[in-house]
Formats: C-alpha cells, sequence, structure tokens
C-alpha cells in the first residue's frame, strides 16, 4: 500500500494543524490560508490528503507515519512502551494449557505463560489475553485446537507474534501476525480450527485505550476553540 492511502490518525492530523499554526506564526501564510488548511486538515483521512497541505513549507513539517506499519491495532501509539524486562520473569507458569467441553475457559489478567500452552474447545469456547500477562520464558509457542467451539487469542500491539495455524471447514483467523518492540517475546500461535474458529488479535491495553480517549476527547475541545477564535 502507498504510503499516501495510508490512514491518518487523529495525532497525524494534529501534528500537520500545529505545523500550520507555525507556519501562521512566522508569516508564511496569511489567516485567509491557514483557515483553510486548517480545516481540510481536520477533515482528511488519508495521509495523501495531509501532505499537500504542508507541501510549501519546510521539510521538517512534513507529516508521516509515527510508527512501523506492522499489524498492529489502530490507534496504536508507542508512547506506552512495556517494559519487558519486568514481564519476562522465568519461573512456574500459572498454567499449561486449557480445556473447554460444552463450556468455557480463560486465561487473562496478570497470569504467566510457560514456553508451551495447550488449548482445546469443542462445543465451547475459550479467551486467552497476553496484553497483561508476564512470560516464564521469550520463546511461547501457544496450540489452540478448536473442534465445533472458538478460541480468541489476545494480544498487545508491542508483542512480536507469528500465526502458523489453519482452519478445515473452519477459520484460524490471523490479525495479529507482526515485530514487536525491541526485548519483546517471540509467540507463536499454532493448531487448526475443526468446523470451528481460532482467532488472534492486537489489542490495546485497558489503560492505553482509556489514555487515547482523554486524548481524543482534549484534541476535540481544542478543535472547537480553534475554529472557535477563527470566526
Amino acid at each position: 500500500m502507498s504510503h499516501d492511502r495510508l490512514r491518518a490518525s487523529d495525532a497525524d492530523r494534529e501534528k500537520v494543524a500545529d505545523a500550520l499554526r507555525e507556519a501562521l506564526a512566522e508569516g508564511r501564510l496569511d489567516m485567509e490560508e491557514f483557515g483553510e488548511r486548517l480545516d481540510a486538515a481536520y477533515r482528511a483521512r488519508t495521509y495523501g490528503e495531509l501532505t499537500p497541505l504542508t507541501r510549501d513549507l519546510p521539510a521538517a513539517l512534513q507529516p508521516g507515519p509515527r510508527v512501523p506499519m506492522t499489524k498492529r491495532t489502530p490507534g496504536d501509539d508507542d508512547s506506552l512502551e512495556i517494559d519487558w524486562s519486568e514481564r519476562i520473569v522465568g519461573g512456574e507458569p500459572s498454567s499449561g494449557g486449557a480445556v473447554a467441553f460444552w463450556s468455557g475457559f480463560n486465561r487473562k489478567g496478570g497470569w504467566t505463560v510457560g514456553r508451551l500452552f495447550t488449548s482445546f474447545a469443542m462445543w465451547g469456547g475459550g479467551e486467552i489475553d497476553l496484553r497483561e500477562a508476564r512470560f516464564a520464558d521469550r520463546d511461547v509457542v501457544i496450540r489452540c485446537f478448536a473442534i465445533m467451539g472458538g478460541i480468541h487469542v489476545t494480544v498487545p500491539p508491542e508483542l512480536n507474534v507469528t500465526v502458523k495455524g489453519f482452519g478445515i471447514m473452519g477459520g484460524f483467523d490471523d490479525d495479529a501476525t507482526g515485530v514487536g518492540t525491541p526485548g519483546s517475546p517471540r509467540v507463536v500461535v499454532t493448531g487448526f480450527a475443526l468446523m470451528g474458529g481460532v482467532g488472534v488479535e492486537r489489542k490495546l491495553r485497558k489503560q492505553e485505550r482509556a489514555r487515547l480517549k482523554a486524548e481524543r476527547k482534549a484534541l476535540h475541545e481544542r478543535r472547537r476553540e480553534e475554529r472557535r477564535r477563527l470566526h
């Protein structure tokens, strides 16, 4: 996918808005041009729409991707990195596996993942959440077997993940394979789904979602104030 077609985030739009304010203060733009470009920046959905707004300004003000384009959850931000030295703890895992038969299971919160975790769901469902987990080893394999059942694996954006499973009259969905941040554990999710489903996705931690929600609210208030001053 070309850079111009990538979706822009609120932070990208605000970066361009800040560049336009600086250009106004330096006399590079008059008030009318500034107002037109600012409105266009807040309406922009892609980098292709943002780039022309600062193309004739100093190169340092050009917008661009803020994070590596790995397969991560929309809205990711690297400002809150995980300290993996505190999350790779060694020792005994909390659980070596889980089974759901006409029932369900979940492993989430601050549990410790071992080198190998095996899960099985038949006519039932399971949830494996690694966003707050600790790791007994830097290399982890999670095996998921779903027969007329379902297993959902959630990983944080910062984790190094590879998905290798397959489906037979079912699905093994990969929305997570990608590179993590330096020092992150290496997690391989494998197995199969027979007339069932396994899904692996990246998702922000609760505190990240709360922070981003607060930032979006603050950004919305800044936009309203900016537009109020312009009119």
